[in-house]
Formats: structure tokens, sequence, C-alpha cells
């Protein structure tokens, strides 16, 4: 059972990613292409560089957070740097380019400029790694070309359409990390990793960061609504939904956790994924086309 991949963004909850493509391994699901965007970019590229699931979750596992986020020498104004995550996707990819990847992926950011989505497809991994995180204000933006690039889930929180542009024949599975619209929102906290926890909970109490986090609060309520508009739009096969919407976006997680919750949300849609990757349901897709 062929299938394409749109692994989609939210932080530390993009860990259940790993147990969703573990389970999907499991039951006999072959990935022959993966999308992503933003901590969803990040599982993609693993995985398209021919990494387990188990060697991405050790990897993620390993990692010391404090060390992630710190400034770089001609990082645009941010809230946080991505230092320590360049080092840690040059020892993942070094100089490797999507050509090098044995399966197809594409990464997506946005161009500040052009206010457009721009599909990564070719080029340094890294770089493109380093423009899908970079989540506005928080990270900074990253020059690619003639693009100044964010986030890609600026405007699209799941590449489903992205997904079916690397594999137009086979069903797309999109896993959706964001809340439903209308489910209420929670306080968010951003969390300062390189600073000890005394003076970071001390700088969260601040008014201009109580500002910040209703202002990440609205951010959360537009994203929702974006996602749900795309997903309406691009009709993915099959929505994933796993259950880490109390996970916060820098959280310091237990990845093994969180990779579990992937893993029990694809036992939960199971039946449809097979039903829709069958035979019968691959048949009718081409003949709606």
């Amino acid at each position: 059972m062929n299938i394409s991949l749109a692994l989609g963004g939210g932080g530390a909850k993009g860990n259940a990613h790993i147990g969703i493509i573990r389970r999907l391994e499991q039951e006999g699901f072959r990935i022959r292409a993966v999308a992503g965007t933003s901590f969803g970019g990040i599982v993609a590229a693993l995985y398209a560089s021919g990494k387990t699931p188990d060697q991405i979750e050790e990897l993620f596992a390993g990692v010391d957070q404090t060390r992630l986020y710190g400034h770089a020498t001609g990082d645009g104004p941010s809230l946080l740097g991505l230092a320590g995550a360049s080092k840690l996707f040059d020892d993942a990819f070094g100089a490797a380019t999507f050509n090098d990847l044995p399966l197809p992926c594409a990464l997506t950011g946005v161009d500040l400029k052009s206010a457009r989505e721009v599909i990564l497809t070719e080029g340094s991994v890294r770089e493109a790694l380093l423009a899908t995180i970079a989540l506005p204000g928080i990270f900074p933006p990253r020059k690619i070309q003639n693009w100044e690039l964010v986030d890609g889930g600026t405007l699209d929180p799941v590449p489903v359409s992205v997904a079916r542009m690397l594999a137009p024949n086979l069903p797309v599975v999109a896993v959706v990390l964001t809340s439903p619209v209308g489910e209420p929102t929670q306080t968010f906290e951003v969390n300062i990793p390189y600073l000890p926890g005394a003076i970071a909970r001390r700088i969260t109490r601040m008014r201009p960061a109580q500002a910040f986090d209703i202002f990440l609060q609205a951010v959360e309520i537009g994203n929702r609504l974006m996602s749900e508009l795309r997903l309406e739009k691009d009709d993915p096969e099959i929505i994933i939904r796993p259950a880490v919407t109390h996970i916060q976006l820098l959280d310091k997680v237990d990845v093994h956790e969180v990779a579990k919750l992937g893993e029990a949300a694809v036992d939960a849609v199971l039946p449809e994924l097979k039903r829709v990757t069958a035979w019968p349901a691959r048949l009718a897709r081409t003949f709606r086309k």
C-alpha cells in the first residue's frame, strides 16, 4: 500500500510524526514521498534521507534543547536564534542536497517579499530546514536565492498539495497537529530554553512577555482556521490528528511518549486508512481524474 505523506508543523508536538511513520510502516504502508513544513519538515527530511523512525527518535531524544536556540552572527531580528539547530542539521545532512535524498521530499517556506509559498525541492537540505522552521518573530528569516523565507506553516500548515505534487497517483495521508476550529485555546508560555529556569520564569511574568502570549494565542486561532481551509481545499485521502494539543511550541517533552501519541493516532484511523488505500478506492480515484 503506497502512500504520500504530508507532515504539518507544531513545534514539539511534531515528535508525534515519528510514531505515526513507525506505525504506518508496521501496518505495511510504504511511504513513497514526503512533504513537510516547520517541525514536520525536519522529520520529513530525516526520513527521506534514509533514517528509520527509531533512529529519528533516538536523535531527538539525545538533543539538548538548551543548546538549540542561541543566536548566530548575522541573524535577523528574532526572539531566539537557530545556531544550535544549524549545527544539528550540519551533523545530520552535511552538504547534502535534495537530489541526494533516496526518497522524494519537499519542504515549504513563505517568502516575506512576495507573500507567496515557496516549495523547496532542490539545493541544500540544511538551508531549506532553517527556512521551513523560521517561525516569524521567534526565529530569524532565512535568505535563499532572492527569497527571505519564514516558516511554511504561515500559509499552509499541512502541505497536502505538495505531497500530491510529489506523487500524483498516490493517496495523501495528512498529519495535522493543530486543534480543530472551535476548541478553546490554551494560554501560551514562551519557554526560553537557554536561560536558567528562575530567570526564564521571571521574564515570562513581565508584561511584554504576557502580551506576546496573547499574540501567540491569536496566531494559533488563525493557524487553526488556515489549516482547516487548506485541508478542505486540498482534500487529503485521510487525516491523522494525534492528541498533542496540550504540548506547546518549545516545550521540553519526552520524545518517546509523544511518539506513542502518534502511534495511537494511526490506530484510531486504521480501518478508514486501509479502506482508502485499497484497490477499489484507488480505481475510483483514477476514474475521477
